[in-house]
């Protein structure tokens, strides 16, 4: 996609921020997975301004000044929410979705005053030196669900994550298909080097959760 891309092949969407401000994320109308904001993005991304993160009454601010990182971001929902809560945010995809990963940083940006965010190419299992020092938190909404990805996805997070680092995965369990087998394979793997932990429903946003999509809390193992 040129970097003029046309307007008319995006359409936006806008998700609410408990303040009232509105993110508006373009997606586009044609091409494949990474274009489209997932519902688990959005379930993702309301989990992150839940009170135990965000609760300005309170002076709770998880997110204020952390270092993350966001595999496979695609429209970048997740990354953005994060960098407006504060996070020095990276979001991560291949070369082809970096174009709308900048124009919807572009975008919101008016929306980021005390966090930040940029856009590099990570290719799952490849050097990750440009992601030093380890983040915080490692975020990623709908990433397991391509067979021949599990190995470097896994790997990716094996060399992403310190022993302070907190990986939170969102994902719509999906029954048809291969997508039990895969997901099955990315578990498997995964926990032969990290801990999971699934966050029940009443810790998530009360609107934004459905039963058939999780989160969990993944750290490396001690």
């Amino acid at each position: 996609m040129a970097a003029d891309a046309d307007e008319g092949d995006y359409f936006v969407r806008e998700i609410e921020r408990n303040n009232g401000c509105t993110l508006k994320v373009k997606q586009c109308y044609l091409g494949d997975v990474g274009c489209v904001v997932w519902d688990a993005a959005i379930v993702l991304a309301k989990y992150l301004e839940t009170k135990q993160f965000y609760d300005p009454s309170s002076g709770v601010n998880v997110w204020a000044g952390k270092r993350v990182v966001e595999l496979g971001a695609g429209t970048g929902v997740v990354g953005l929410m994060a960098a407006t809560l504060g996070a020095a945010v990276t979001v991560t995809d291949l070369e082809d979705l970096q174009t709308l990963l900048r124009v919807n940083i572009q975008e919101n940006q008016a929306l980021i005053s005390s966090g930040s965010v940029t856009a590099k190419v990570l290719k799952w299992g490849e050097d990750v030196s440009d992601f030093r020092p380890p983040p915080h938190y490692v975020l990623m909404a709908d990433c397991i669900y391509y067979e021949q990805s599990i190995v470097p996805l896994v790997e990716s997070l094996k060399l992403l994550s310190g022993p302070e680092t907190c990986i939170i995965c969102c994902y719509e369990q999906r029954t048809e298909g291969v997508n039990p087998k895969v997901e099955r394979q990315f578990f498997e793997l995964l926990q032969q080097n990290f801990d999971c932990e699934e966050i029940p429903s009443d810790k998530q946003d009360p609107e934004f959760s459905s039963p058939d999509i999780h989160i969990l809390l993944i750290r490396r193992k001690v």
